[in-house]
């Protein structure tokens, strides 16, 4: 088992560039199903998520893998396979998105249910109910879901109690190739999804609205191959500030896009950092003490993120005076906080509602990663922390971030995998 070894208390300086956006890439990857020509995706993250996507693809006929750097080349010519196999759907949560795609190609679609982190209950109810409504009939039977569109699918007015980006995504995925308009009221605004459908209008598809809260898909017959760059990824971005945050120093981060991060840059702003967003660029610096914040509420887009929960209240644990989360969109996202505790943090869990006074001082621990984004959360603690951290379960923070040991010891960490 592979571990991440941290020697903390290095202040973090330099220039460092953000990955392709994981949850941007994944969407567009089942997407490339619908397409039968030659796919071409620039700034792809190599993360263990892109590669299981890639193994979806595989089964599924297709052909996928790096050309070269971050270019992925997909190739769809043929789709032999109407469905994917339980241990590929267990890899992560957005297999998913690939329902939405096989049905919109081939019309039939067997699954099980998702895998990914742990962050309590996330039903796919919404997904099956929107795609019932343009023409799906769905049949459960010992855990599998045998989708068919018996007739074709067809456009439908799809209103979601929910602002759900996964939902969002599949039935923009089943509705490009569907007969007739989809109109998706209450849709995700995340800038992920404006992501997708500039991709698919890029291969011959027809939407407008994605970022708002109303999507407009007219169905077409047929997309056509492209070449297309994955937008910079956000919480990673968010990632490598509030490590700067925690351990202190000045870095500049290249490759990003500060307008998706106006619930984010304020916060750090607040923390008593000083932050100077450009066009593609962050200058960075956190060379005073950090001091406490106004209560943070995680909440969809344009809110503040519930991924960059944790690594925020790493950042802020050696914060002087009180903060507090409200935790709104999952249930179990505080998996991190025991390993924070371990270092020495004072934090308080109550339901959905973290409190945190601030600590003079972290001390390096032994602790595991629950899942991704707690993940680094631990790891941006440990920066922070005196003396040796050993942080266990890293394929959750692989899924993720693409090798964080040498992105963050480009910058001064003394950060290792063992």
């Amino acid at each position: 088992m592979q571990k991440l070894v941290i020697n903390g208390g290095k202040k973090l300086r330099g220039e460092i560039t953000v990955q392709g956006a994981k949850n941007a890439a994944l969407p567009i990857m089942a997407a490339a199903v619908l397409c039968e020509e030659e796919i071409i995706l620039h700034n792809c993250p190599r993360i263990s998520d892109t590669y299981s996507a890639m193994r979806i693809l595989t089964y599924l006929g297709c052909k996928a893998g790096f050309e070269t750097g971050h270019t992925a080349v997909l190739k769809c010519g043929t789709v032999t396979a109407e469905g994917i196999s339980d241990e590929l759907m267990r890899e992560m949560r957005s297999s998913i998105f690939f329902l939405g795609a096989v049905l919109g190609r081939t019309g039939r679609c067997r699954i099980t249910f998702p895998g990914g982190c742990d962050l309590g209950p996330r039903p796919i109810d919404m997904h099956l109910a929107a795609l019932r409504k343009m023409g799906v009939t769905i049949r459960e039977e010992y855990g599998v879901l045998d989708c068919a569109a018996e007739r074709g699918l067809h456009g439908a007015k799809i209103s979601l109690s929910f602002p759900s980006v996964g939902t969002t995504e599949n039935v923009m995925l089943a509705a490009v190739l569907a007969e007739g308009v989809t109109v998706i009221q209450n849709a995700a605004r995340e800038p992920e999804i404006a992501d997708l459908a500039d991709f698919l209008n890029a291969c011959g598809a027809k939407i407008s609205g994605a970022g708002s809260g109303k999507i407009t898909v007219c169905g077409v017959k047929k997309l056509h191959g492209c070449e297309y760059s994955i937008m910079p990824d956000r919480i990673v971005c968010a990632t490598y500030l509030a490590c700067t945050a925690a351990a202190g120093g000045e870095v500049a981060v290249f490759g990003c896009r500060p307008s998706d991060m106006e619930s984010i840059l304020p916060i750090f702003e607040q923390m008593g950092c000083i932050v100077h967003a450009y066009n593609d660029k962050i200058y960075f610096s956190a060379n005073r003490p950090l001091h406490a914040i106004a209560p943070i509420r995680t909440m969809v887009y344009p809110g503040f993120p519930t991924d960059a929960q944790a690594f925020v209240m790493a950042a802020l644990c050696k914060a002087k005076g009180t903060s507090v989360f409200v935790e709104n969109i999952f249930e179990n996202r505080y998996k991190h906080v025991g390993g924070l505790q371990r270092m020495g943090a004072d934090i308080l869990v109550e339901g959905k509602v973290a409190v945190i006074e601030g600590v003079s001082r972290l001390y390096g621990a032994k602790v595991d990663a629950p899942d991704l984004r707690g993940g680094a959360g631990l790891v941006t603690a440990a920066l922070s922390a005196e003396g040796r951290s050993e942080i266990s379960n890293i394929h959750y923070i692989d899924r993720g971030y693409e090798e964080i040991e040498k992105a963050l010891s480009s910058i001064g960490a003394d950060i290792s995998r063992v």
